[in-house]
Order: structure tokens, then sequence, then C-alpha cells
């Protein structure tokens, strides 16, 4: 494909975001905040072959970077990319913080700090002996990373069972105890504030509120009660949503850009109806908005108000069983519902790579990943149509 072209289909313009760059590239999972100002940071694996790329986090570790797997970023005005890394050994992390204008990243044990801005790169933590973990997310105000602590009973069943379709089951069945954990960027400070034998997972702090931090129990989402909340001080614990019906599920989800609004995925039943549910931080109220089956994606997001959605469809062995939701849509809330517009045809996109929806800082664009060209490209495409 071109560089930009207009979808036949929708007429919506699309953008090669990653054009010019060898091998794969990779934005970030679909709640993991990749804007500094109008600079979008996103991976780039040059040497590695395209039926190799599913997912950034479960790469295998090697004793070097055979793939020369680095960190770009790319100005979203200019469409100018440049390299920000340059590491040896292999690397993993999709933790930004806006405020301070930093990246973080993770090589074996040891966290860095990169400021896009200044350059200046340094050492934040080492993880100790006994404790060997890795960072997923940063606070609103760029002091306290966090992550969740796993067994080496777990990790050994990661290894021997690297495909999800194996694993997943295992470690819920398992039950072993994982623990979250903060860690103050200044001090190097670790402080462990939370232990459970439920697979903790799927962690993020609040995009507003440095104190509050989400996170998941993982496993078959008809068998949990997903959605927690703990505030990282007081060590409150508060669920999100409760099971109204058998074999009601709910997850993936992400904090709005005010902070006040937690969005999941809903279905009530599984595989059946289908909703995007919204919970009140502050009161614990809640709403829904209904969309039809060929509608429901593996992950949605929204813009900078809250007032559009976006999704990134799904293909036919997804939980929906959708036959024709293999799309980019838009979504307009109207009453209780979603409207619908298609964005792009994901039709040659194979979906064991997730899209994984971002609308750009200006909700102009909504920014996804596709492997239709054979490699993986990180792309946009326009909100407004093309005439």
């Amino acid at each position: 494909m071109p560089a930009e072209w207009i979808d036949k289909d929708t007429h919506h313009k699309i953008v090669k975001l990653s054009a010019g760059l060898p091998g794969n590239s990779l934005s970030f999972y679909f709640h993991n905040n990749p804007f500094i100002g109008n600079e979008m940071i996103f991976y780039n694996n040059s040497k590695q072959a395209a039926d190799d790329v599913t997912d950034m986090k479960r790469e295998e570790v090697k004793s070097n970077n055979v793939n020369d797997k680095q960190i770009y970023s790319i100005d979203l005005t200019t469409l100018k990319t440049r390299r920000l890394t340059s590491r040896l050994s292999p690397m993993g992390g999709e933790v930004v913080c806006q405020k301070t204008q930093t990246v973080f990243y993770q090589v074996k044990d040891s966290v860095f700090s990169l400021n896009i801005k200044t350059g200046k790169e340094q050492l934040v933590f080492v993880f100790p002996e006994g404790f060997k973990s890795s960072v997923s997310t940063v606070n609103a105000n760029g002091t306290l990373l966090a992550g969740a602590w796993a067994t080496d009973a777990e990790k050994e069943i990661l290894k021997n069972n690297p495909a999800k379709s194996s694993f997943f089951n295992l470690i819920y069945d398992a039950h072993l105890p994982k623990t979250l954990f903060t860690i103050d960027i200044k001090t190097g400070k670790l402080n462990k504030i939370f232990t459970d034998s439920a697979w903790l997972n799927h962690l993020q702090f609040s995009t507003t509120d440095p104190e509050l931090l989400s996170f998941c129990h993982e496993g078959p989402w008809h068998k949990v009660d997903r959605i927690w909340h703990i505030n990282v001080n007081t060590k409150k614990i508060v669920q999100v949503h409760h099971r109204t019906i058998d074999m009601e599920i709910w997850g993936h989800e992400w904090f709005g850009a005010s902070g006040k609004t937690m969005w999941f995925d809903l279905q009530q039943p599984k595989g059946q109806t289908f909703f995007v549910g919204g919970y009140d931080v502050a009161t614990g109220k809640e709403i829904k908005y209904n969309l039809p089956r060929n509608d429901w994606s593996v992950h949605y997001n929204s813009n900078s108000t809250e007032t559009l959605f976006a999704g990134d469809g799904g293909d036919p062995g997804a939980v929906a069983k959708a036959p024709d939701g293999q799309w980019i849509n838009l979504f307009t809330p109207n009453g209780d519902k979603f409207n619908t517009e298609k964005l792009v045809n994901m039709k040659h996109h194979q979906y064991k790579l997730e899209p994984n929806v971002h609308f750009s800082p200006d909700d102009k664009w909504i920014i996804f990943r596709a492997n239709f060209e054979g490699e993986s490209n990180v792309y946009a495409v326009e909100v407004k149509a093309s005439k």
C-alpha cells in the first residue's frame, strides 16, 4: 500500500505512520498512553520476521537484541520519526508519562527513564534477588511506577506454555500469590501494597489521580470479578461493577481522559448482548451503551472529552462470533446505544495481533496497528470522512 490512501469501503483516509521503517512496528496496548504532546511513542523491530509478531509483551528473552527492538517517536504533525534508544539487550515496557515527558522501559532487571526532550537517560531501579518483576504503569504526576510480582511457579507455567490458550486457565487454576507494588521514581523505594491468591493483572494508574491504581482479577471472565481499584497510600480497595446475571462478563477496562469514569467491555450475558459500560469513580454510578454483535470490539477507547469512542473489531473466532466484525469503528453515544461509523476495513488483518485503538491528542485521528500488508505497521485513520 502507499503511504496514505482512502479506504474504498468507508471513504476515510488512512496514513501509514511507520512508513519507511524496516521490519515490524507496533503501537502501544490500548490503555497505555503513548503520547507526549503531539509525539507518539512506539516500538520497531527492524529485523523481526512478520510472522513472529503477535504482541510486544511476550517476546522470547534472548541474551542480545537480535531483532533490534528499539523505541521510536513520531511527530504527528510532520510525520517525522526519530529513534530514541540504541539498546544491545532486549527491552520491554509501554510506560509513558505525559507530565514529565518521560518514557520508562526495562532491560532485564533494570528500569530506565528517558526524557524525550532533553535526551537524558538514567537508571531508575534494579529489581532485587527474590523479587524479580517488571513495571506496567506510571502515575499521573510521574512520581510512582507500579507492577505485579509473580512467583517462580507462575513464570514456569508461562515458560512451558507460551500460547495464551495454554497458560490462561493453568495460571488461573493455580491460585498462586501475586503482589502489587510501587516504586518511588525519585528515591527508588519499593513498596509492596497488596498480595492476593488471585491472578492480578492489567495494571493502570488513573489518568488524573496519582494515588488511584486499577488492577484486575485475570482468568476466564465469567469466573472472576474482574475490575478493582486500590488507593496506593491508604490501601483501600473497591470492586468496580458487580455481576447481575449468570455468565455476565466485563473487562478490557480503561480510564477516560478526565479520570472520572472507568470504561469497560460489558456482556450480559457473555457472547449475547454487548455494551460499553462506564463506572463513575467517585459515586459508583454506572451507565452503559448497547451495540450490535458486528460492532463489538476486542478493545475500545475514548477521545479526550469522552464523547466519542472507537473499537478495533474482532474476527469470527472471538467471543462475539461476529460474521462481519473486522472493522475499526467510530461510536457516537445516542441515548442508551452507540451509533456506529465504519472507518477501516480490517478483513485482511490477522487478529492474532490486536489492533489496539488510540485517539490522537487532537481527536482527529484514530491510531491502530495492523498486519494486512504482511508485516506489522502503525496506521492512523482520519475520523472525518474524505469527500
